[in-house]
């Protein structure tokens, strides 16, 4: 704990916990995150920092391994027992351990260090208006930075206070496509990175183009300086891979205690060694040092790093295929997945989707599907097709969401320049001669505010304006329930949910378009969401195609004969999404599925739940129907729904998860949720998902896939580079694998231990033991090598519908332990027994004890034997079927066992 004067006024105690700084807040009477500086700030508090601080303000805010243990130990012991060659080996063997492992932790450091730690000059914006070239390392909360016009690689969390800027997140979500970033409004209550990302600039993140607009009107953007470090988004992840939360994993408890239970017997042994010797008349110092060199034997050191064996191997196997891993240990845990969460678009259909047709409003219902936009006719429809996006220039190129590039492509608009305004972009149509027959469009428009999408709000809107500044229009667009809601209701045609559902359950992907004219002499700089998204006029419905990826049905038809659970979970229609479960058999035709409906209490009725086999049916069921629904059919939920089920029906929310398959409507915040409340009913969860949306369920999850073009992304601990979900089977057979690996080699390392420490605790009841050589052999040249090559077979090619044992304290498990150390410890005694009787038997010298008396033929016997045993439990605790090849697959094992049978 520190204490500092700091500028001779402010005393600031401190202290600093896994690269976090903790200050003293007198007011709280506690030890707070130094981000509380910057926390509690309005959007309005935002904005007045764009002036920038002075020199003054800104200064005030300027402060703000026990395994090699015990293998030193074993080598003095060894080397006082006369062990030389054995001890030097050892010796030799962990100073290159402890030099390779130095080396990979530099390695390792100073690779997180760089992908960590950003230094980059920036300019900020002073209080008397002067700009001032600094470094990141300067920066402060609340400092005011200009971005720079060729871009700009973000060293901390930044509010967007003016201009917009185009920015990979590919580092810390995983998401290939530049996410546009709009400036943050004026009015609003409490700013919170997480709950305004449209408007924050992340640290890590590359700013690859401010605004879309090419002309030298352009403004510079501008941000405000939020969080440093590791309180950053970035800094938050690199902190995550720092201090990883302990792993709540039975296989890795159970190792432990079965350490633990080691060394009990070690104790046990110890004080049979100590009795034994003692009534031989064994000096002391030998007594002492033969009954510790029983520890050495029962507690195996390379244990630890003899069950990762396995997971390096599945490790290296999956990197092979394209499937990077930032957390190896959770390779075991995907062995165990019990449920497997997907997105919808992007994960199960494809990415891009093609535009169906246009259905466009006409007095009190639609008119005919129009399937190519370009035969619109001029007006609010196609203007709104062509401007309502987020997509933007760069290097001439578009960029943006798939489905808005699709969108606009449909209309034939381009970009073009214009005017004298300060303007986002422009769109103007194909010229005369390019435009289809008996269609005349010659008036572009331009973009001057953007209010970009939110998977929250489920809608985004644009202001726009025509040539010379008139005829301002603003057009909303989103899911057709959600701006239905914000249109009046004469311009909402009749028939809008019937077509609605119409279009969704044939699975097409169904937008809505909705606009208001704005009087002239509005300002539209200053015009807010809330000013704008009210009292709109109800265009028409954009439909488009989204086709299931072939892979799919394949992957999820696997999963389900494996036992695997297969749950979509999408921001889509759930009619849309209904479909789309059918055509990956998520939901088999025969199979009936109810939709669940829950409404929250209002003044003149409580909170209700029903269950309907149709979307929209109205009726309820019986407790006795209830019931059966609940342990028979599919149920499809809704995320308003899901959140009135959190809230006022908590004793049916384990049997809605239990059988629910489509979860639609849901936000970002309701995937992670319901990952975590799955996880509460003890599945194992899956999530795999392509965007930044399940950034959260990814990381959340137990195993977190994330489809993506990089090589590997804090966003979860798996990235995968193929874009369909082929890599889960493929990532569930690996820790598969893995895991009955690393329960072999446990079993393994710890069957060793017990015949070396009974081979030592028989030889020692007749004054002897092993020779150093023989220690060597059996240690180095037989075990380790064994237990290497044990490790190499490959996983199964089909998925078993039983998942493997987790626990190493299971009773089979033990018990077979048991068994096949009794039957060593008979077979040892059985040896020595017929050695002693055979006419050719030669006593030892009984007046010499241990390695003194050296070479005999009971320690010949014992160690020939137990050769054999190393060798035999290595074949029979390799376990195969079904979840890995058979051992003749593995011709590395084979080799090995042939050669030391040979040289036994």
């Amino acid at each position: 704990l520190l204490t500092v004067s700091f500028l001779q006024k402010t005393v600031l105690r401190y202290y600093v916990f896994e690269g976090m700084r903790y200050i003293w807040m007198p007011r709280k009477g506690a030890f707070c995150r130094v981000s509380i500086l910057s926390e509690g700030w309005t959007y309005a508090d935002l904005h007045r920092f764009q002036q920038g601080m002075s020199q003054a303000e800104q200064s005030s805010r300027f402060v703000l391994n026990p395994f090699y243990m015990f293998q030193v130990f074993s080598i003095i012991l060894w080397m006082s027992e006369r062990y030389y060659y054995y001890a030097v080996c050892i010796l030799i063997i962990s100073f290159l351990s402890i030099a390779v492992s130095l080396y990979e932790i530099r390695k390792q450091s100073t690779t997180l260090r760089r992908m960590a730690q950003l230094i980059v000059n920036v300019t900020v914006r002073r209080a008397t208006g002067e700009e001032e070239c600094v470094s990141s390392v300067d920066l402060v909360p609340g400092d005011c930075v200009v971005i720079p016009s060729e871009g700009l690689l973000l060293p901390c969390d930044a509010a967007l206070l003016a201009g917009e800027c185009m920015v990979n997140e590919s580092m810390l979500t995983g998401e290939s496509v530049p996410v546009m970033k709009t400036p943050l409004p004026f009015s609003g209550g409490a700013y919170t990175p997480e709950s305004q990302r449209r408007h924050t600039l992340f640290c890590g993140t590359h700013i690859i183009q401010k605004c879309a607009v090419i002309r030298s009107f352009l403004w510079l953007p501008f941000t405000m300086c939020m969080h440093f470090w590791f309180f950053t988004a970035k800094g938050d992840l690199v902190s995550s891979i720092l201090y990883p939360q302990p792993l709540n994993f039975r296989f890795y408890k159970d190792a432990m205690k079965f350490l633990l239970f080691l060394g009990v017997l070690a104790l046990i042994g110890t004080i049979y060694s100590v009795v034994m010797l003692y009534k031989s008349n064994t000096p002391w110092a030998e007594l002492v040092i033969r009954s510790l060199d029983i520890v050495t034997i029962v507690v195996p050191p390379a244990l630890p790093a003899a069950i990762t064996t396995g997971t390096i191997y599945a490790q290296n196997r999956l990197k092979k295929k394209g499937v990077f891993c930032i957390s190896p240990p959770r390779i075991n845990i995907s062995g165990k997945i019990s449920l497997f969460c997907f997105d919808k678009t992007g994960t199960l259909t494809e990415e891009g989707l093609d535009v169906w047709g246009v259905k466009v409003v006409n007095g009190s219902g639609f008119d005919e599907l129009v399937p190519d936009p370009r035969l619109l006719p001029d007006g609010p429809m196609l203007s709104g097709l062509a401007s309502c996006h987020s997509v933007a220039l760069l290097e001439g190129q578009p960029i943006g969401d798939p489905l808005e590039l699709k969108m606009i492509e449909s209309t034939g608009w381009v970009w073009a320049t214009f005017g004298t305004h300060r303007i986002l972009a422009v769109m103007r149509p194909l010229a005369a001669e390019f435009q289809p027959e008996g269609i005349s469009i010659s008036q572009p428009v331009a973009i001057v505010r953007r209010f970009p999408f939110s998977s929250t709000l489920q809608r985004m809107s644009v202001v726009t304006v025509g040539p010379g500044g008139g005829s301002a229009c603003c057009f909303l667009k989103g899911s057709p329930e959600m701006v239905a809601s914000y249109c009046v209701k004469e311009s909402v045609p009749s028939q809008f949910t019937n077509t609605l559902r119409e279009f969704a359950s044939e699975g097409f992907r169904v937008l809505a378009l909705a606009y208001r004219e704005l009087d002239a002499q509005t300002d539209l700089s200053s015009l807010e969401r809330e000013d704008i998204e009210t009292e709109m006029r109800f265009l028409g419905l954009l439909v488009m195609k989204n086709q299931v990826k072939p892979e799919s049905p394949g992957v999820i038809s696997t999963l389900r004969q494996a036992q695997i659970r297969p749950v979509m979970v999408t921001g889509d229609n759930i009619l849309t999404a209904l479909n789309v479960a059918h055509a990956c058999r998520m939901v088999l035709p025969h199979e009936q599925v109810f939709f669940v409906h829950a409404s929250p209490p209002t003044v003149n009725s409580m909170a209700s739940l029903r269950f309907h086999q149709g979307e929209g049916g109205t009726g309820t069921v019986s407790t006795q129907e209830t019931m059966d629904i609940l342990e028979q059919y599919h149920l499809a939920i809704n995320g308003k729904s899901f959140a009135v089920l959190c809230d006022h029906f908590p004793e049916y929310l384990p049997k809605i998860l239990m059988r629910g398959t489509v979860y639609a409507r849901m936000s970002p915040d309701q995937k992670t949720q319901l990952v975590k409340a799955l996880q509460n009913l003890n599945y194992r969860v899956g999530m795999c998902g392509d965007g930044a949306n399940d950034c959260g369920a990814l990381r959340a999850a137990d195993v977190g896939v994330s489809l993506s073009e990089a090589e590997a992304s804090v966003a979860s601990p798996f990235t995968s580079k193929t874009d369909n979900i082929s890599c889960v089977p493929l990532l569930i057979r690996e820790g598969r694998c893995s895991l009955v690996t690393s329960f072999s080699l446990f079993k393994y390392m710890a069957l060793y231990s017990l015949i070396q420490f009974s081979s030592v605790v028989i030889l020692y009841t007749v004054k002897t033991n092993l020779a150093d050589l023989q220690f060597l052999f059996c240690d180095l040249f037989l075990v380790t090598l064994l237990a290497i090559v044990m490790g190499r077979g490959g996983p199964s090619d089909e998925l078993h519908p039983q998942r493997p044992p987790a626990s190493l304290l299971s009773v089979p498990l033990l018990c077979a332990l048991l068994i096949h150390t009794l039957l060593l410890i008979v077979t040892q005694v059985s040896v020595l027994l017929i050695t002693i009787s055979q006419e050719w038997y030669i006593p030892l010298n009984s007046t010499r004890t241990g390695p003194q008396n050296l070479p005999n033929m009971e320690d010949t016997g014992v160690f020939d034997v137990s050769g054999f045993q190393y060798i035999l439990m290595s074949i029979i605790v390799t376990k195969g079927y079904p979840y890995k090849k058979p051992l003749y697959y593995n011709g590395a094992i084979l080799k090995e066992h042939l050669g030391k049978m040979y040289i036994l």
